[in-house]
């Protein structure tokens, strides 16, 4: 692990040197690669730098107890010696961590779909409430959230909503929250006060580059229809909604939110080469391991991860066994318990299929 941890040290200065040549500054493209390889490797460089440091301090105060000294001193010593050891076992815990085969999307801006599934108008209500908890979470982390398309229904929630949460690492996080999660509630509609079980799906797929997934313009049948509100009365009577279809794989997108065609077509462009890049991820997954799954859920958008029960103000994700007494801390946009627990769960099994 040291050999590999000197690898990258030695790149990432190499990476230095090239950020501050004039030709890779002149170039965007370059400028953008060498940027992002070198933040990818900030933090395990910054924790093995640490390590030397912590390993050569070591080594000297073990060379010390070979020296003549007073009992004080040596006590001293063997104290020092004591905190250094641990410190050094702390810092090669956080170094396996961090030499983790990652995944190669986590750098990546999120597409997020949620739809209302089963239980009518409350799963939509509550298809709406995923949303804004989302939307919190985002403006918590410093990310920017934004509609790309939307069906609001008249009760005021969402039968589907899709938008994009664009920021540092947001994929990392945000890829746990992909499944179907369960409401249990009294509806306000309901006067004899009993409990409805409803659920909603969300898909998170990470956003793909063009260079990432190649979409010829001849796979695809572009059809524009005039955009329409709840109901499907017509809001907007120029032919301003665009309808996507990728042929070769059915894929079909819609966005009918912005006023202007060509910003629809170019929203529901990022929609639809996300999901054919996350249709061809998914396919390569099964195809790679049929047998193992994740501990943090199989990817499957029906798999039920989680389920918020209004009346004992209570949060379980059903993954980890993760049982949280704060539905309304949650539902406010405070996820970091949950999330950084998934993240915790994943990273040790990570660990023990390296050991096995």
């Amino acid at each position: 692990m040291i050999e590999r941890l000197q690898t990258l040290e030695d790149r990432y200065e190499k990476l230095n040197e090239l950020l501050s040549d004039p030709e890779v500054i002149s170039d965007t493209n370059k400028l953008r690669e060498y940027s992002k390889e070198q933040a990818g490797l900030e933090d395990t460089v910054t924790v093995y730098r640490e390590y030397k440091e912590v390993t050569g301090q070591l080594d000297d105060a073990k060379a010390m107890l070979g020296d003549s000294m007073d009992d004080d001193m040596e006590e001293m010593v063997k104290e020092e010696i004591s905190e250094l050891s641990a410190s050094k076992t702390e810092l090669e815990e956080r170094l396996k961590i961090l030499m983790l085969p990652s995944d190669p999307n986590d750098d990546k801006n999120v597409i997020m779909e949620i739809r209302g599934a089963a239980g009518g108008d409350e799963a939509s209500l509550f298809a709406g409430d995923l949303y804004r908890m989302y939307a919190r979470y985002s403006e918590s982390q410093g990310w920017k959230t934004e509609v790309i398309e939307s069906t609001p229904n008249e009760v005021g929630g969402y039968k589907e909503i899709i938008f994009m949460i664009s920021g540092n690492r947001a994929y990392s996080k945000m890829k746990f929250e992909n499944g179907a999660h369960r409401v249990q509630r009294v509806p306000e509609t309901e006067s004899g006060g009993r409990i409805h079980t409803s659920t909603a799906t969300v898909a998170v797929l990470p956003e793909a580059e063009e260079v990432e997934v190649e979409i010829h313009d001849k796979d695809i049948r572009v059809d524009t229809f005039a955009s329409s509100g709840p109901g499907g009365q017509s809001v907007n009577t120029t032919m301003s909604a665009v309808r996507l279809t990728h042929e070769p794989t059915g894929t079909v997108v819609s966005c009918q939110d912005e006023k202007s065609q060509i910003k629809n077509k170019e929203k529901a462009m990022k929609v639809l080469r996300a999901r054919v890049y996350d249709k061809f991820q998914q396919e390569e997954q099964a195809k790679y391991d049929e047998n193992r799954k994740s501990a943090v859920g199989t990817g499957d958008r029906s798999e039920r991860i989680r389920t918020y029960n209004f009346p004992q103000t209570r949060v379980t994700d059903h993954r980890i066994g993760l049982t949280l007494q704060k539905l309304d801390q949650i539902l406010q946009g405070n996820l970091d318990q949950i999330l950084d627990a998934l993240l915790i769960e994943e990273q040790t099994k990570k660990l023990e299929s390296i050991g096995e």
